[in-house]
């Protein structure tokens, strides 16, 4: 489970693809299960679902592979602890705009996450980030400001309540997953990608039981048997994001990533008859278009520096 393909394994851009395209399937049937739960199951009770049960692939995957006693060491507890605390206040929020938007609205606000993590990166990390790729977060950004624009939303032509709160809680939701990334590339430095998938799913569940006093509600069966599922799925759709990277360069497979906003359009449709409207569509497309160029950039860019490293004279 490395976040990157070992240089002893082959690469096979196919498959990663393919793994890729599958993880985004299982991601988005994860949030399908959520959003069939409604606004009557609390944020803090779906988190706590998805992050325990998430554990029952991950630890009978790492047990599989013998690694599940190694998984467990760590140098850097805190970190963990940071990284959790940052996962649950972002699945919180999505997780509560999930129930009270559309789909496709949901699924393009949540697309703001990458291009606010170069923003966060920049700040944080001090990485450098070039005049091309600031443009394009900015371009992004109007993409998500054209879904969220009030009374573009929907047929009715007017915004709820509910719908403007889980506009809020969808982008406080994506500019927390773009802190997450940025806690997530600090512990990378120091920890493998197997011990980061466990300590997170364990810290998310111990910290959303913090929200037990107030207001969980007892599922019916039904309900239980979805918060199981998107919990299962949300381990799955983790094991098979993480597998299609020892196959392919992140450059390759991240544009696939946005297939699900083609899922979230027919799923919305299909299964909640929810129409997207043209300013979601056109929203999405600027957010899309900003992504996969700045993947684009950053894919030539290390075509750029691999072959500066390959003609730099050696140091003596």
């Amino acid at each position: 489970m490395n976040a990157s393909p070992p240089h002893a394994l082959a690469l096979r851009p196919m498959l990663g693809i393919g793994l890729k395209v599958v993880s985004v399937t299982v991601f988005v049937g994860m949030q399908t299960t959520l959003k069939a739960l409604g606004p009557e199951i609390p944020a803090g009770q779906l988190v706590f679902f998805r992050s325990f049960f998430a554990l029952v692939p991950v630890l009978a995957y790492l047990c599989w592979l013998g690694t599940l006693r190694t998984a467990f060491h760590t140098r850097d507890i805190g970190g963990h602890f940071i990284r959790g605390a940052i996962g649950v206040t972002s699945m919180a929020f999505g997780f509560y705009a999930i129930g009270r938007l559309p789909y496709p609205e949901w699924i393009t606000i949540s697309y703001a996450s990458p291009l606010l993590t170069v923003v966060f990166a920049a700040i944080f990390l001090r990485e450098h980030v070039g005049r091309f790729r600031w443009t394009a977060v900015l371009v992004g950004l109007c993409g998500i400001v054209v879904v969220i624009a009030p009374n573009l939303s929907l047929d009715v032509g007017t915004l709820s309540g509910a719908q403007r709160l889980g506009m809020i809680a969808s982008l406080a939701g994506a500019a927390f997953a773009a802190v997450a990334m940025i806690q997530v590339r600090r512990l990378v430095r120091t920890e493998p990608t197997t011990t980061i998938v466990v300590y997170f799913s364990i810290c998310c569940s111990v910290i959303a039981l913090v929200s037990l006093p107030f207001g969980w509600v007892w599922p019916s069966p039904w309900q239980a048997s979805l918060l199981v599922l998107a919990g299962i799925f949300g381990g799955i759709g983790q094991l098979l994001l993480t597998a299609c990277y020892r196959y392919a360069e992140a450059s390759t497979i991240a544009p696939f990533e946005y297939t699900s906003m083609l899922m979230a359009v027919a799923i919305g449709a299909a299964l909640f008859g929810e129409v997207a409207s043209p300013t979601t569509l056109l929203g999405g497309a600027i957010v899309v278009s900003a992504g996969v160029f700045i993947i684009l950039r950053e894919h030539r860019l290390g075509i750029e520096r691999k072959r500066a490293r390959s003609v730099s004279p050696p140091q003596n």
